[in-house]
């Protein structure tokens, strides 16, 4: 039979034998994954019609190709055979496979792990970046370069040299690495900063990492740190108050340690130090304006100038407020106004007080409540020695129990005072530096025994209540707040063993004076002497038993120890 070829180039007019025999042998040069030779049939509609030489052509989507408009029918192009036969019994091929195949081949056949090429990021993934180095690679987030990515935009399109990490054949995966030439680079640049670097030097640098111990600055190849004391003259609770990563900074070396590559860094140290001349600045004394920067529980510490701060201490805050913690009366930011008290130069620090911007009360009251004057207030509160009374707001005086009664023993302040009350009280004593007054209620009073004798005399017979028994004796009143001690040798014309035998609490009994001593605040009676007609009466040796000094009535503080009142508490001179 005749044979012919079509304008399409298949081969018609042969026997059937014939192409069987051909497509055979065909079959035996296409395998799928390979790359073979093609002819361009046809181009139609968005489709490539491709010869490949098979017993069918294959379509390949033009937008494989780049520039259609390039493209002519008779064209020979290198094709990925994907299928010898889809489910409508075509290939399948792939311009675009073909060329990336080519490209791995490339990759496997001439490029080593750890070799370097040229890449261009063409776009970003999780936990990285793709970069055409010939074929896909990946480039990890942490392998771009040595400080941290920030901003992914800035390194797309771009093209670097990246350093062959790992080629996997099987999976056809390559890992690279930018971070690695980078650090190379910078190996070399640090022997070379190494060698030149002075203590004094100031240097370009660039934040690279924050801890909260301060900072570690590139000096373009190697870092050094900056620690947060070396940031500022002034006070700051963190490095980032000063630095962020990516900042540009001059420093200066303070310290290198060659052995170990470390070198300490300092930024204050490129600023003149506000400390210089401070005290001649401000001297002892001087008003100041400044800003609350930062509190404690014992004070506030106050911004004088930029890297200058002053303390005010909390008990520096207030004349006549109790001031417990700064931060109950201001806050960070608050302007104050205060005085310079004293300055440490050395050690960088400056004592301040807010009070002394006003006037000291205290000093106010030395002037306004003279010793010996009468002054009025309110009970403000108790302690177990005394109670104070606010004189004026903010100014207290302290009344101790010993100054609240003549005649009694006042163990607490609230035996004779209520919190509230009012009261008159005589200034007894002003220590304006330790903001003291000491006050005296009974001194506005009069004291009943400075009248003693005349009201009582010696020998005079009084008739009283029994208030209290000792084992030396009993007391009975002759007045309120005043009494007088019966010895237990003065209670019969009998041997007393003991005086709760002979005697109640409660009893009223006559009895004479036999002894009055005003200065002692003290009065001895005797019941027995009662007896004895006035007439015929004469103070004797044996009626002052037990009030002579050196006895038991000379020192009444230590009898009152021994009372035995069946419980009841009795205090000298009263109830």
């Amino acid at each position: 039979m005749e044979e012919t070829t079509n304008t399409d180039g298949f081969t018609i007019g042969m026997d059937a034998a014939a192409v069987d025999a051909m497509y055979t042998n065909t079959l035996k040069d296409f395998t799928s994954g390979s790359i073979v030779p093609g002819k361009i049939l046809r181009i139609h509609d968005g489709e490539v019609l491709i010869d490949i030489g098979y017993k069918s052509e294959g379509l390949v989507d033009a937008h494989e190709f780049g520039d259609i408009e390039e493209l002519n029918v008779g064209d020979q192009v290198e094709v990925l055979l994907e299928c010898l036969e889809d489910k409508h019994g075509m290939i399948v091929l792939s311009k675009k496979r073909a060329e990336q195949q080519r490209k791995w081949d490339h990759i496997v056949n001439e490029c080593e792990e750890g070799s370097i090429v040229e890449g261009t990021i063409t776009r970003a993934i999780k936990g990285g970046f793709i970069v055409d180095i010939g074929a896909d690679a990946f480039l990890p987030g942490s392998q771009v370069d040595v400080v941290p990515v920030r901003n992914v935009d800035e390194y797309m399109g771009r093209t670097l040299d990246v350093k062959i990490l790992k080629i996997n054949k099987e999976r056809k995966n390559i890992v690279v690495s930018r971070r690695e030439i980078i650090e190379e680079a910078r190996r070399g640049q640090k022997l070379k900063i190494l060698a030149d670097i002075k203590v004094g030097q100031i240097r370009k640098g660039v934040v690279k990492n924050i801890t909260d111990f301060g900072a570690f600055v590139d000096l373009d190849g190697i870092d050094g740190l900056l620690h947060v004391t070396d940031m500022s003259w002034g006070r700051i609770n963190h490095p980032t108050e000063m630095v962020k990563v990516g900042d540009q900074l001059d420093v200066m070396i303070l310290e290198v340690d060659l052995e170990k590559e470390r070198i300490s860094l300092g930024l204050k140290q490129t600023l003149s130090n506000p400390w210089k001349d401070i005290d001649a600045k401000y001297p002892v004394g001087t008003r100041i304006r400044g800003k609350v920067v930062s509190l404690a529980p014992y004070g506030a510490f106050v911004q004088v100038e930029e890297g200058v701060e002053g303390l005010v201490h909390v008990s520096e805050i207030s004349w006549t407020k109790r001031i417990q913690r700064a931060s109950d009366v201001m806050k960070i930011g608050d302007e104050v106004e205060a005085v310079v008290l004293n300055i440490n130069v050395d050690d960088k620090k400056i004592s301040l007080g807010m009070r002394q911007i006003e006037d000291n009360p205290w000093e106010l009251a030395a002037m306004s409540y003279p010793i010996g004057s009468v002054v009025h207030g309110k009970v403000r509160n108790f302690t177990s020695y005394g109670a104070f009374v606010e004189i004026e707001e903010g100014v207290d005086g302290m009344i101790h129990v010993s100054d609240m009664s003549w005649t009694r023993k006042i163990n607490h302040p609230s035996e004779v005072l209520k919190k509230g009350e009012e009261v008159s009280a005589v200034v007894l004593e002003i220590d304006a530096a330790n903001q003291r007054i000491s006050l005296g209620l009974k001194q506005a009073q009069e004291d009943p025994w400075s009248r003693i004798t005349e009201n009582y005399k010696e020998g005079q017979k009084i008739t009283g209540k029994v208030t209290k028994l000792t084992n030396f004796g009993a007391f009975v009143e002759l007045e309120e707040g005043i009494d007088g001690l019966v010895h237990i040798s003065q209670i019969s014309g009998e041997h007393v063993e003991k005086v709760k035998d002979v005697l109640n609490i409660g009893d009223e009994v006559e009895a004479r004076i036999v002894k009055i001593d005003p200065a002692e605040h003290r009065i001895g009676l005797s019941i027995k002497a009662a007896a004895i007609a006035d007439e015929d009466f004469e103070i004797s040796d044996d009626l002052l038993t037990g009030l002579r000094p050196g006895e038991e009535l000379v020192d009444l503080s230590s009898a009152f120890d021994d009372l035995d009142m069946g419980g009841r508490e009795w205090h000298p001179g009263g109830n």
